[in-house]
């Protein structure tokens, strides 16, 4: 079953047969910690909650840890260390610095822990024991197809405005980005990078930071450089608000389509009021959940989860969110969307 293309449910369920787990017990005894970027976020919040309950439901005992902000790494590697001393058996991790955090999680899968990165790989990804998480190329990729298609005979002059992450590369954010372009019908040179595109459809490149403030400036700074754009790929949902904001400042955002991946329910609602054409949505509860009951086999019988073949992941599934499907572009309605979102 490709699970990019069912729905939560359907994937939970697969991802459960997958991952081999027995009938839920009582697991006495056994501890996981979960650590996230910050306990802000929504989208942390949205898989805190669903370890939260998970742990719950099969008796394992979850402890809880996050950044002060995104990037704390140093808050990170004291909570492996203050996980390694409670005698957890696994650990849940997004990490803020995958290259910094990686000496510390080898300590503790050298100590026995099982450790599991959930949303964003490691660097080098086999730090991990295992990472449970959106195929972000997938999830552009998506997001290229369905652009193509929405601009039809267009698309060959599309001016587009690439509004990304940060300028560390690679990220989750190169993924996205790249697997926009390689939807969308752009030679994306290397895909471990942005920004060594040759192809005249390209306006530019602009960091966002993944917030709204963000991607409004950086919108502001592309439509400097060519006020014609007419397509925005952003990041996430917050950084396509910011840009949307932009547009409608200078006149321009019924004009201008957007694309964006996350799937939160402020996200789905603007695909719902028309200021995003369509999203990517991903599904944090899911990863959480699947995690927490990696940690309680490997407590049980140690065995570890496996990756979705053909992936050097567990690919928790993405589903594309539009109120215009395209055709050969497989979508889900936004009340369907509205049902499924976080935050």
């Amino acid at each position: 079953m490709n699970i990019a293309r069912t729905g939560a449910a359907g994937a939970i369920a697969s991802a459960v047969i997958a991952l081999g787990l027995a009938s839920p017990a009582m697991a006495a005894g056994v501890t996981a910690c979960l650590i996230t970027k910050t306990d802000s976020n929504p989208y942390f919040v949205k898989m805190k909650q669903g370890a939260q309950a998970e742990a719950k439901k099969l008796g394992v005992q979850l402890k809880s840890y996050a950044g002060k902000y995104d990037g704390d790494n140093q808050s990170q590697v004291n909570a492996i260390e203050a996980c390694m001393a409670s005698g957890a058996k696994g650990i849940l991790i997004t990490p803020s610095s995958t290259k910094a955090i990686v000496p510390t999680i080898e300590k503790a899968r050298k100590a026995g822990l099982l450790v599991i990165a959930l949303d964003t790989e490691l660097d080098p990804a086999n730090a991990a024991d295992m990472t449970f998480a959106t195929d972000n190329f997938h999830a552009g990729v998506l997001d290229g197809e369905w652009a193509k298609a929405k601009l039809g005979a267009k698309a060959k002059d599309a001016k587009i405005a690439f509004l990304d992450l940060a300028v560390s590369q690679p990220t989750v954010g190169v993924e996205r980005d790249q697997g926009f372009m390689k939807g969308f019908g752009i030679d994306i040179k290397n895909p471990n990078k942005w920004g060594d595109e040759t192809d005249p459809r390209i306006v530019g490149h602009a960091v966002t930071g993944g917030a709204i403030e963000g991607g409004q400036k950086a919108m502001e700074t592309l439509l400097a450089k060519n006020p014609n754009i007419n397509l925005v790929y952003a990041i996430n949902e917050p950084a396509a608000e910011g840009a949307y904001q932009a547009l409608k400042s200078v006149g321009k955002a019924k004009g201008v389509t957007i694309v964006a991946i996350d799937g939160s329910c402020r996200g789905v609602r603007d695909v719902q009021k028309g200021i995003i054409g369509a999203t990517a949505q991903q599904y944090p509860l899911m990863m959480a959940k699947l995690g927490v009951e990696a940690v309680y086999k490997y407590a049980k019988t140690g065995a570890k989860p496996k990756a979705t073949p053909g992936l050097d992941f567990f690919n928790t599934g993405t589903n594309l969110i539009t109120k215009d499907p395209q055709k050969g572009v497989p979508s889900i309605p936004v009340k369907k969307g509205l049902e499924l979102c976080w935050g």
